[in-house]
């Protein structure tokens, strides 16, 4: 079963979308440069209106372990993105203060790249396009990776359900592509995911 991550939810009316739609997981980005970034406070108040059943995950671009660790142990989050420049002895910092799953993202430009998201150190991986924005990338560099994986990078409907039939990823990710104006679209969120559960028959 490919699960469902629904990413950069900021709103309580994402929230409530979110709660009608079940994905398997829900992202709140604490990214400073990012549009959708929203602080711990915050992300605390929507943690307290999501249903129990989805898994917070936490967006981090090269932030201290500690802040980071913090967030997992007081429950605002359950898992943990690494979306920037963190290593391995990064993960092995951070592991020291929290035993709750970890996410590494790698920005997919070439095999090399693909290559060196096989090795991760973290629970899971989300391979991602390099190039930003929304956009996709080329799935045939992931012919030779052999763990699960979360997709991302420019899916709509259509390329999530497409994803599923050629790739079977363990997730697909989706930021933008549940937007209308740059705010999550409850319509475009719910076609996401049920166009998944449809190419899988459920």
């Amino acid at each position: 079963m490919t699960r469902i991550k629904l990413c950069g939810l900021s709103r309580a009316c994402d929230i409530e979308a979110a709660n009608e739609i079940r994905p398997d997981y829900v992202g709140f980005v604490f990214a400073a440069g990012s549009r959708r970034c929203v602080s711990p406070g915050r992300a605390a108040e929507l943690k307290k209106l999501l249903d129990v059943q989805i898994r917070a995950v936490g967006v981090f671009v090269d932030e201290e372990p500690e802040q980071v660790a913090e967030l997992l142990e007081s429950g605002v989050i359950d898992l943990a993105q690494l979306h920037g420049r963190e290593d391995a002895a990064y993960i092995k910092r951070l592991r020291l203060l929290t035993k709750k799953p970890l996410i590494q993202a790698f920005r997919v430009e070439t095999e090399r790249d693909a290559a060196g998201a096989k090795d991760s150190a973290a629970d899971f991986i989300l391979l991602d396009s390099g190039a930003g924005g929304g956009r996709p990338f080329d799935w045939n560099l992931l012919k030779n990776i052999r763990r699960p994986f979360f997709l991302a990078g420019g899916l709509d409907e259509g390329r999530a359900a497409l994803a599923v039939r050629t790739l079977h990823p363990y997730g697909v990710d989706v930021s933008s592509g549940i937007e209308t104006d740059g705010w999550k679209d409850k319509k475009k969120m719910a076609a996401f995911a049920a166009a998944v559960r449809k190419e899988e028959g459920r």
